[in-house]
């Protein structure tokens, strides 16, 4: 990457920061996993300036490598051009320290779904980031206001779940934690809208509207399929035919990753203790086996290198 030398100081100019001293003009992200990916690309694609945060340089050239399959996996669909690839991927700079982070208007937390790991994350950005700087978290059914309360910033912090993939699904959820001011939320919803996404304000509740909406019915299909009252094809063509889903719900798992589904399950059944969200013994299975779906190439249903179901 031609840029890779230079500081990011020299990246971004200063009208970019300051983008009429209102909006954002450069993006962290915390975690190069599939959402950080899909992030950093829908952010880079928009023409805004992103540096993408992983642990450690294993973990950040594997993610390198990633997001570069993706995009060729794309270019060969004729859905990008090799023209769009250079300027994604000149616009996403590399890192593996937190510290990176600190000029960026925007921190965009991206990690596993964890608690402890996420608040960790924010107490140590929190110190490091500029006043002004909002913190985001992409957590799909965690409490932000709990994290918020720990900090300096908690109108600065807000929830923006995005869905995968990242570059195709045109909504994020923006979640309002306890204290986080209108001026904030105004701010990343001006944003959203810039890097292509329909912004959805949500209060904060465990699994927000998507994930509290979607699990039930994930989790349906898979006592459907474990009762054998339709192969996982079938089950998949009659939603798809029957509701006009794009996705059967149980490829949607596949694709979502199952270990992912199924924290999203321990953690709506813990905090609201309602049966539908008790997850079916068939994923705890599948992910012991660490078949996650698509991203390891089986769950519920074979993948080639493309994606592609193998039938």
């Amino acid at each position: 990457m031609e840029t890779e030398n230079l500081k990011l100081e020299d990246l971004i100019s200063k009208e970019t920061l300051t983008d009429d001293g209102k909006g954002i003009g450069s993006v962290a992200i915390i975690g190069a996993g599939i959402m950080g990916q899909g992030i950093a690309q829908s952010v880079a694609a928009s023409g805004i300036e992103v540096v993408l945060i992983e642990k450690d340089g294993k973990h950040l050239e594997n993610a390198k490598l990633s997001l570069i399959e993706g995009i060729d996996r794309d270019i060969k669909r004729w859905v990008m051009t090799e023209s769009d690839k250079k300027s994604i991927t000149s616009r996403i700079r590399w890192e593996c320290k937190l510290e990176k982070a600190k000029v960026c208007d925007l921190i965009i937390e991206a990690v596993d779904e964890d608690f402890e790991l996420k608040k960790n994350i924010f107490l140590q950005l929190d110190k490091i980031a500029l006043q002004d700087t909002i913190l985001a978290s992409n957590t799909s059914t965690l409490s932000l206001s709990k994290i918020a309360e720990k900090t300096s910033r908690p109108d600065k912090i807000i929830g923006m779940h995005f869905l995968n993939p990242v570059p195709k699904v045109p909504l994020v959820e923006l979640v309002k934690c306890l204290e986080t001011s209108a001026e904030t939320v105004n701010t990343v919803k001006d944003f959203a809208r810039k890097i292509g996404k329909t912004a959805v304000e949500v209060y904060e509740y465990p699994g927000f509207v998507t994930t509290r909406a979607v699990v039930p019915l994930l989790n349906e299909a898979m006592y459907i399929l474990l009762e054998g009252v339709a192969t996982a094809k079938d089950i998949d063509t009659a939603m798809k035919l029957g509701y006009n889903f794009p996705l059967g719900p149980l490829e949607m798992a596949d694709q979502m990753g199952l270990d992912e589904v199924l924290k999203w399950m321990e953690s709506l059944w813990s905090t609201l203790g309602e049966p539908r969200y008790r997850a079916c013994p068939i994923l705890r299975k599948l992910v012991r086996e660490r078949k996650l779906g698509k991203k390891t190439g089986e769950g519920f249903f074979k993948y080639d290198a493309n994606g592609k179901i193998v039938e």
